[in-house]
């Protein structure tokens, strides 16, 4: 490598998860054995992230709701970067059209998350005809989730990256889905595990031939963060 790694922002589910949602005790393993920052970056909520990190053993830096929330410590504040106002305008909008399950709801501040019960493009095509462009409609793998149109994992990682005065390049991204892609392109070095989206591999720098943990496990060695 031609730069210093100074952070790891790494998804949870499908990358260091088994296919069941089960934590993978080997990727996790490697994680802790690293020397620099983890951020935890996943659409998840954010106790589900703060204690998958504290599990884990890692930095309370997590990314949450795809970027629409971030904390730095597990029993500060969550710092809300997206409006979920223009999201339940959004969903109502889709309910007009499609059958619609909200998840999680009590617990999101910055997004809504839905149950995969209709198509994605479909859905898509209907916002954006709607004049729905001030949020986004994507799919994390597990769940759809509508975001604000100025939030993503990687504009949340451009934020933590100046609080800790680290360069948003000096840091590795690992991910498997579509929610991903900004957090790899706007990390110094992306990698997607062999499991992940066709999408995300397509703009990943690396592509693991391991699928969730091992693969995780495999980049952390290959970039040689881990002996």
């Amino acid at each position: 490598m031609d730069f210093e790694v100074k952070g790891v922002a790494i998804d949870i589910d499908g990358t260091i998860t088994h296919k069941d949602r089960s934590l993978n005790l080997t990727a996790v393993s490697a994680i802790r054995r690293l020397k620099v920052p983890v951020v935890l970056a996943t659409g998840n909520i954010s106790c589900y992230a703060r204690t998958t990190a504290k599990l884990i053993g890692v930095s309370d830096i997590v990314i949450c709701e795809n970027g629409g929330i971030v904390r730095f410590e597990y029993d500060g504040e969550d710092i809300i970067l997206g409006d979920i106002k223009k999201c339940v305008k959004a969903v109502e909008k889709l309910k007009e059209y499609f059958d619609i399950t909200v998840l999680d709801s009590e617990y999101r501040k910055s997004e809504v998350c839905l149950r995969r019960t209709f198509e994605l493009e479909k859905g898509r095509e209907v916002l954006l005809n709607e004049g729905f462009d001030d949020v986004k409609l994507i799919d994390s793998g597990f769940a759809y989730h509508i975001i604000d149109a100025k939030v993503s994992k990687g504009s949340a990682l451009r934020f933590i990256a100046k609080k800790l005065n680290i360069r948003e390049k000096d840091f590795v991204a690992i991910g498997d889905s579509e929610n991903d892609i900004d957090l790899l392109k706007t990390a110094g070095i992306g990698v997607a595990v062999a499991n992940a989206d066709k999408k995300l591999k397509d703009i990943a720098d690396i592509i693991t031939t391991k699928k969730d943990g091992e693969g995780v496990v495999e980049a952390l060695e290959f970039l040689g963060l881990i002996a």
